[in-house]
C-alpha cells in the first residue's frame, strides 16, 4: 500500500510540474516576443500612415506616428533587456541608431502640436 501511494505521489508531482515547466515563458522569450510585437506594431503603423499620404489622407497622422514612435522605443528597452538576460554584448550603434530614429519621429510630431 505504501508503494502505491508513493508511485501515485511521484506521478503527481511529475505531471505537475513538466507540464507548467514546458508552457511556461522564461524573461528571454518574454522580452524578445516583447521586441518583435511592439516593433511590428509600429512599422505597421508608419506603413498605414506612409499608405495614408500617398492618397492625401491626413486624418490623424500625428497621433498615429507618436504610438508608433512610443512603442519603437518600448521595442528598443525590451530588446536591450533581452541582450542583458542572455549576457551578450547588445549590437549598441544599430540599437542606437534605431533609438534615435523613433525618437526623431516622436519630437518632429510634438512640435508641430
Amino acid at each position: 500500500m505504501k508503494r502505491l501511494i508513493i508511485n501515485f505521489l511521484v506521478i503527481f508531482i511529475i505531471h505537475m510540474y513538466i507540464p507548467n515547466q514546458v508552457n511556461a515563458e522564461n524573461k528571454l522569450d518574454f522580452y524578445m516576443n516583447d521586441f518583435y510585437t511592439k516593433s511590428n506594431e509600429a512599422s505597421l503603423i508608419l506603413k498605414e500612415i506612409e499608405n495614408d499620404l500617398k492618397l492625401g489622407i491626413k486624418k490623424k497622422i500625428c497621433s498615429r506616428q507618436i504610438k508608433a514612435a512610443k512603442l519603437g522605443i518600448l521595442a528598443n528597452e525590451s530588446l536591450i533587456k533581452a541582450f542583458q538576460i542572455a549576457g551578450t554584448e547588445p549590437p549598441n550603434s544599430s540599437i542606437n541608431a534605431s533609438q534615435k530614429r523613433w525618437k526623431s519621429l516622436l519630437n518632429d510630431c510634438k512640435n508641430l502640436d
